[in-house]
């Protein structure tokens, strides 16, 4: 009954338009006060250690990275890395925007930081070489979800500390998937390409690969310092992400000096407003999760679910179709404060592995990211596109459905998720 009330208040508050973050601190808030004897002090207490987790100070150095190599023209050398690379393949410019996303997500820790930084550029030279700007957009708005799947990620070190399991183990279990999602978009790509014969470039020779590769290895280099100090156990991933915000100051400022320091108080100001955002909605989750904690409501559904008899299989087809549906109406942090310290005891109780389960749910929030109507990577590729949302539900169709079927495979089949951490951390 209290859950019923709880979540019936959580949607109410929702649907009036109101922010998510303050629509969990109020359900909170007026639940705890009318509903129960628990004291003011231990809510204000559960608001201030709630955040007081180490791991937490990895995103606003993610963030800050992710802002100044968008800012600082990495994007673009990445860009003319990959076209190098693939350019000359049937739809070689859109085939180059799936590399260089990926080559992005891996520095950057953020989807629509991607999708921005990646499509701002490519997009309007796909349209230049006569791309269908559907064909584009669709392309950009489903490999820029690699952002939070290709380590390091942000939403990974959300779910580390909603649910207390390793972000070096996350990290490394977001490797394969990212790597094997980004080979399926890409194959997605070539065969819509070749199927309408879209444009290709010109085969860049070895000369022209080593100097795009040369312009572009300071940015590369971030890859590597992040996770092989991570790998190596040189740091720990929020160390990987303090190393990573001064590194990315350095090329973009120092280095490329596509930034100028005049520049860097905005990128900083930017950055600290994300920060801050994300921060708040961490707090309120954390609040909320006390709550579900407090009233038992993660215990009892665990022992509901257990009670009709659901196995692994059907356990995982349920969590899949409630994340789906979460994803309508809500963006990926929301969803995984949410809804993991909700699903992760009965996961725990089933015996699915904790890595395993948060790429589920991450590979879940990517699908969540392409569709409408709280699509993000949709609202970001409107405004670089000046497409209408329903054009680009339509646009994004053939790879969303790559995706889903990359989403089955993932969650039944534990081992593409669990093989790598298992390899380094055994």
């Amino acid at each position: 009954m209290n859950a019923l009330i709880i979540f019936t208040l959580l949607i109410v508050l929702m649907l009036t338009g109101m922010p998510i973050s303050i629509s969990l601190g109020l359900t909170v808030l007026t639940f705890l006060f009318t509903m129960t004897d628990v004291p003011i002090q231990s809510v204000a207490l559960k608001l201030f250690t709630g955040i007081e987790k180490f791991e937490i100070m990895a995103i606003p150095f993610f963030i800050l990275a992710g802002n100044f190599l968008t800012h600082g023209g990495v994007a673009r050398r990445m860009i003319n890395f990959a076209t190098s690379m693939v350019g000359h393949w049937h739809g070689g410019l859109a085939l180059a925007g799936v590399v260089a996303c990926a080559l992005f997500a891996a520095v950057s820790g953020s989807s629509p930081a991607t999708v921005v930084a990646i499509g701002s550029i490519i997009l309007p030279a796909m349209v230049r070489q006569g791309y269908p700007r559907g064909f584009g957009a669709g392309v950009i708005t489903t490999s820029g979800a690699l952002g939070i799947l290709i380590p390091p990620s942000i939403v990974m070190v959300m779910y580390s500390v909603t649910t207390n399991t390793s972000v070096g183990q996350l990290f490394m279990a977001g490797v394969v998937p990212g790597l094997m999602l980004a080979s399926l978009l890409g194959l997605t790509t070539w065969f819509l390409a070749r199927k309408h014969n879209y444009p290709r470039m010109k085969k860049a020779s070895w000369g022209e690969r080593w100097e795009a590769f040369r312009k572009s290895a300071w940015g590369l280099l971030l890859i590597v310092i992040v996770m092989g100090g991570i790998y190596s156990g040189k740091f720990t991933p929020t160390e990987a992400a303090a190393m990573a915000a001064v590194y990315a100051f350095i090329i973009a400022v120092f280095v490329y000096k596509d930034l100028k320091l005049k520049q860097v108080a905005k990128v900083l100001l930017d950055s600290a407003s994300m920060s801050a955002m994300l921060l708040y909605i961490i707090t309120n989750a954390m609040l909320f999760s006390f709550l579900m904690t407090s009233e038992g409501i993660p215990q009892a559904m665990a022992a509901w679910i257990t009670g009709q008899g659901l196995g692994v299989i059907s356990f995982l087809l349920v969590v899949n179709i409630l994340l789906l549906l979460a994803g309508n109406v809500m963006e990926p942090s929301s969803i995984v404060l949410i809804m993991a310290p909700i699903l992760f005891p009965v996961a725990m109780k089933l015996g699915i592995d904790p890595v395993h389960f948060g790429i589920l749910i991450i590979v879940n929030m990517e699908v969540g990211m392409c569709h409408p109507p709280v699509g993000l990577n949709l609202y970001v590729a409107s405004g670089i596109t000046k497409m209408g949302i329903s054009e680009l539900t339509v646009a994004v169709m053939p790879w969303l459905l790559t995706m889903l079927a990359f989403l089955v495979v993932v969650t039944y089949v534990p081992q593409i998720s669990l093989w790598l951490p298992n390899l380094i951390y055994k």
